[in-house]
């Protein structure tokens, strides 16, 4: 045997037969006569648990998503972009310098010596 000639393909296990069964062909449900139309289910909660952060700001947010679960879909969008805005600016006010302001670099700093 050579390298330019393929050598024999590995023969590959017979998959068993699955007999099928002849039964009337069920088309889904296309609103056909007969059939009643569906109407759209009405909003359930989704009962994730939303546990508490500790941070009352966040805590409120987190629990203004529970308002979503009383509404259709097309309100959702309303609701979660109000909690993300909510949650943006809660997370830009940790990146808010704390305390008194730095001094300035080449101003005389003075100190309380009481």
């Amino acid at each position: 045997m050579s390298d330019s000639t393929p050598g024999p393909e590995p023969e590959s296990p017979e998959l068993p037969q699955v007999a099928q069964e002849a039964g009337p062909a069920v088309p889904p449900s296309s609103g056909a006569a007969g059939d009643a139309p569906r109407e759209p289910a009405a909003p359930a909660p989704l009962g994730v648990p939303r546990e508490p952060t500790g941070h009352a700001d966040v805590d409120a947010l987190l629990d203004r998503l529970g308002d979503a679960d009383h509404l259709a879909t097309d309100g959702h969008v309303e609701v979660y972009e109000d909690v993300h805005r909510g949650l943006r600016d809660a997370l830009t006010a940790l990146d808010a310098p704390q305390g008194p302001p730095a001094p300035r670099p080449g101003t005389p700093q003075t100190y309380d010596r009481s």
